[in-house]
């Protein structure tokens, strides 16, 4: 039998409700979200009832789906099921080393509060966004980057779609472009060109803050998205170039299979990293909890049928 990994959901996935369901459900879910509360109050209430506008803040949004993220996967520990293996796209894989015990909760919860406000300060000064770029490769896509000033390919989901950074003033000529070779642009819910040199100033400023905190060796293997390889020395150091390094999200998955894991658990908001899963490789399974009737219904599965 293969090993199970927890993906943690990143940011651009949050909706309002999300949470609520598990914290009414789970002791393990309750707790961290009464721990956020107690560091940065109104968490829970901005999960459970804020508007989309609010969360789409990066300022609200990593927190916020941070706590789910960690709620669903305490959820289903708590239900027995214990990962081998675990990845976070972006914010998730902070979430990621606060489930793995890098981080305890409430450094967790802290260290992602100023990581929000590092990055949304990053991106209002460099005014810059992000679009999905489907159907074309990586190959086109660097080269339509190359025709615009400031404009990165950053994450690398799967076959076919590829992330760009870009300055918001570029945008609508940027997606034209895509259209014109073939492709199709799609903005993100995000309020910053992320993972790229915009947040050159926000990694500097993790790095000073990451250097006054206790960051233990992960107790299982934590893919980074900054190598697509188990966290290993010079954790700090990883963790502040995350935000300014591309996302190899394929290879990260390509890698844990790679590493034996053939089943693949999304926890937090929405399906994101379900569907791209399936893309990357249809073999495995994958299951996504984001309530605890999922969290049910993943354990069951897990323990009943090997994959």
């Amino acid at each position: 039998m293969g090993k199970v990994a927890f993906v943690f959901a990143g940011q651009g996935t949050q909706y309002s409700g999300m949470g609520k369901d598990l914290y009414e459900n789970s002791p393990a879910a309750r707790e961290v979200f009464d721990r956020a509360d107690s560091i940065r109050p109104g968490t829970s209430n901005q999960c459970f009832s804020g508007t989309l506008e609010e969360l789409s803040q990066t300022i609200n949004t990593q927190p916020c789906v941070l706590c789910v993220d960690l709620a669903a996967a305490r959820c289903l520990r708590e239900l027995g099921i214990q990962p081998e293996a675990a990845a976070g796209f972006s914010l998730g894989e902070v979430a990621a080393l606060t489930f793995a015990g890098a981080f305890s909760t409430d450094e967790g919860i802290r260290f992602v509060c100023k990581r929000a406000e590092f990055m949304q300060d990053a991106a209002e000064k460099s005014q810059s966004a992000m679009a999905a770029v489907l159907k074309l490769s990586v190959e086109q896509v660097r080269s339509l980057c190359e025709g615009f000033q400031n404009s990165y390919p950053v994450n690398f989901n799967c076959k076919g779609q590829t992330v760009v950074a870009l300055p918001k003033s570029e945008m609508d000529a940027f997606c034209k472009e895509v259209q014109n070779a073939g492709g199709r642009a799609v903005p993100l819910k995000v309020s910053g060109g992320f993972h790229s040199p915009f947040m050159d100033e926000a990694s500097d400023k993790l790095l000073l803050e990451l250097q006054e905190m206790d960051v233990k060796e992960p107790e299982l293997p934590v893919y980074s998205n900054v190598d697509a390889k188990p966290y290993g020395e010079g954790r700090r150091n990883t963790i502040a170039r995350q935000v300014n390094s591309p996302v190899y999200w394929q290879k990260s998955v390509e890698n844990m299979i790679a590493d034996g894991v053939d089943t693949f658990v999304e926890v937090g908001p929405g399906k994101t990293l379900t569907g791209l899963i399936r893309k990357i490789s249809p073999q495995v399974r994958v299951l996504n909890v984001e309530n605890f009737s999922d969290a049910q219904s993943a354990a069951e599965e897990i323990r009943r049928q090997p994959c």
